[in-house]
């Protein structure tokens, strides 16, 4: 069972990020799914490591945060590693469709009616 980050000293999470404080893929938001594209090496960083043996089927980053008991901001570092070496993938969250971006354009849609009516 792991630790939750409120009883981790400041030391082990500036050993756990190599030091970095920022660096982190802004677009890993917290539902951001991750999923492990390979297995962990013996020679990997333990916490590199307990994520992709989390991830092997989708999950977000939150629930990753979750799993290993560290802030989010850590967590987000030690996913950007995993990413920039492509040992995971990230599929984000699609944006909701909304007026000034819909999901078809009025164009497609009078087609798609005329042809309904055409039946």
């Amino acid at each position: 069972m792991t630790r939750s980050h409120r009883h981790e000293t400041p030391d082990r999470l500036y050993v756990i990020t190599s030091g970095r404080s920022d660096g982190a893929d802004e677009s890993l938001d917290a539902v951001t799914l991750i999923v492990a594209e390979s297995e962990p090496t013996p020679d990997m960083q333990s916490e590199h490591a307990a994520i992709l043996r989390t991830c092997r089927g989708p999950m977000a980053v939150v629930e990753v945060s979750a799993h290993l008991g560290l802030p989010l901001t850590v967590t987000r570092i030690l996913l950007t590693d995993l990413l920039d070496t492509g040992r995971i993938t990230a599929r984000h969250p699609r944006t909701a469709p909304s007026p000034a971006h819909p999901l078809a354009s009025p164009d497609v849609l009078e087609k798609v009616l005329v042809a309904l009516h055409n039946l």
